[in-house]
């Protein structure tokens, strides 16, 4: 990328400069905040079967044992157990495969792991067209500045 010598832009070309940055940095901001929710969701799932190997209903549960499966965090449905060491696991874009509970907890454990190193890479960029923006908003208060100086000397 081309770097530009913001002080030989004009006070219009700044402002769509800034306008362009600020955009992107929305652009940003909001794949950070979804970034974060599907890690919640992976840490979500990662607990639930984690929490199957520590719950004493779910560890004695056995074959075509009546369990609650839930569809929400508030809504369940009455379903029927077909194998107590196997999960069915969300792969993302509505694909699901049938794991072993270790497997399908290395899966969570491991997309967890990617999310987050997604996370510390946009957080650098986010901090950089931060700066980027405070450079641009700084320069373009000078020339603000200095404008109406350099229209009063000619």
């Amino acid at each position: 990328m081309a770097s530009v010598n913001l002080d030989s832009l004009s006070a219009q070309q700044l402002t769509q400069v800034k306008k362009q940055l600020d955009e992107e940095l929305e652009h940003l901001t909001s794949s950070f905040a979804q970034l974060h929710a599907a890690q919640s969701k992976f840490r979500e799932c990662m607990r639930c079967i984690q929490g199957k190997n520590k719950s004493p209903a779910l560890r004695e549960a056995t074959e075509n044992s009546s369990i609650l499966v839930p569809l929400t965090n508030s809504l369940y449905v009455r379903g029927t157990l077909s194998s107590a060491s196997h999960v069915v696991v969300d792969i993302g874009t509505g694909f699901y495969v049938e794991k072993e509970v270790k497997s399908a907890a290395d899966f969570y454990e491991n997309k967890v792991g990617e999310v987050g190193a997604s996370i510390k890479d946009l957080e650098a960029i986010v901090q950089a067209k931060t700066s980027n923006v405070r450079v641009v908003e700084e320069v373009l208060r000078q020339k603000m500045v200095s404008g109406p100086q350099q229209t009063a000397q000619t």
